[in-house]
């Protein structure tokens, strides 16, 4: 069986970065002490943050208080699913977990957002997200049942990649603390992932702590280049619930061929598992590995055999037969490292780069921002 929207569906849940690279810097050393005294007596002339012009007239060099991003963020990442139950035609919902086996299935996303922000107060920046992306979900996957030995094998498979689009929006802060050039960054934010096929929109938090250094090695002081280092961790909502027609969820051209194969199979195993179970005496069929390899062989194969006959039925009315699905996931990994740099033209313009890896998750960011006081 090959899969394509629902499949895909299940792991659309990528997570895209938003930390804007701007924080308020305490002006420190002999050599600033004149930029330090005329921020003493300088009116600030912005109503945010608030308690600007108090902060501002103890040493300390405040951004611009507002700002607008666009970002190009790309990201490949490994999923684990688990409970995963399939319907056909609002009928009985099967458990899948014990014969369905998924292998290194990715999900690949490139998005552009678009983040306007505030800082709220000196050391709190508050954004919202709206983004649009292009994704393309690679499943493989297969159906397995247990023979009278306990050997399993595989009597379907299925292995596609999907494309289609999304649309993303939410909020996010960052607690910011700089100190001479240094500065540490917590990042988080709450967005959701609004696609036709998942009933509700995709929730998912990330936090992403940055430790950072800003040096100004130029002539001209409006001008530094920052790098930072710090960690990458999404938390994806572990509940996902749809509906798609059958024809989004099966190949059918040769669908039927595969279930009437995997029913034979399946009867096979079926009637090896009974001819050992009766061949043993009565105190070998007490004798608790017998019977949890008995147990855990026939409700294995009574899944199995049970998805594939209401998939049988269902395909005599493909055209108007839909498919209903539950399950839980989540990323391979919650953590990967980031490694980051921004080049500052001038107070108002920023362009800035960052690369996430280890783990099963990689990850690339480039964007341009724009200050202006509000």
């Amino acid at each position: 069986m090959k899969c394509t929207k629902l499949i895909s569906a299940f792991f659309l849940l990528f997570s895209v970065q938003f930390f804007g690279q701007v924080y308020t810097d305490k002006i420190v050393g002999e050599k600033n002490q004149q930029l330090k005294d005329s921020l003493k007596v300088v009116e600030y002339p912005y109503a945010l943050p608030i308690w600007g012009e108090k902060v501002a007239q103890k040493g300390y060099k405040l951004p611009y208080s507002a700002g607008l991003s666009v970002n190009y963020f790309w990201q490949d990442s490994q999923i684990v699913i688990n409970d995963l139950q399939v319907g056909f035609n609002n009928g009985p919902m099967f458990s899948l977990d014990e014969i369905v086996r998924f292998d290194k299935s990715h999900v690949e996303a490139g998005a552009i957002t678009i983040r306007p922000d505030i800082w709220l107060l000196p050391f709190l920046n508050i954004y919202g997200i709206l983004g649009k992306a292009n994704t393309a979900t690679k499943i493989n996957a297969g159906i397995w049942i247990p023979d009278a030995d306990n050997n399993w094998s595989q009597i379907a498979s299925f292995s596609t990649k999907a494309n289609f689009n999304a649309t993303t929006f939410g909020l996010g802060m960052t607690p910011t603390v700089g100190i001479g050039g240094g500065w540490l960054a917590l990042d988080m934010n709450m967005s959701w992932t609004d696609i036709s096929s998942l009933d509700k929109p995709a929730f998912s938090y990330v936090f992403g702590p940055r430790l950072g250094k800003t040096f100004k090695p130029f002539r001209d002081k409006n001008q530094n280049i920052a790098f930072w280092v710090g960690g990458f961790r999404v938390h994806i909502s572990g509940d996902t619930n749809g509906d798609l027609p059958l024809s989004n969820f099966i190949d059918l051209s040769n669908a039927q061929e595969k279930v009437d194969n995997g029913l034979t199979k399946v009867a096979e195993n079926q009637t090896q598992v009974d001819n050992w179970w009766n061949g043993l005496t009565p105190a070998e069929q007490k004798n608790p590995s017998n019977v949890v390899k008995h147990n855990t062989a026939n409700r294995a194969l009574e899944s199995a055999g049970n998805l594939l006959a209401t998939l049988d039925g269902a395909l005599s009315t493909a055209g108007s037969s839909s498919v209903q699905y539950s399950l839980q996931k989540r990323p391979k990994d919650m953590w990967n490292f980031i490694i980051g740099s921004q080049y500052q033209l001038n107070p108002h313009l920023m362009f800035r780069v960052e690369g996430g890896f280890l783990g099963s998750r990689t990850q690339v960011l480039g964007g341009v921002q724009y200050r202006f006081g509000l």
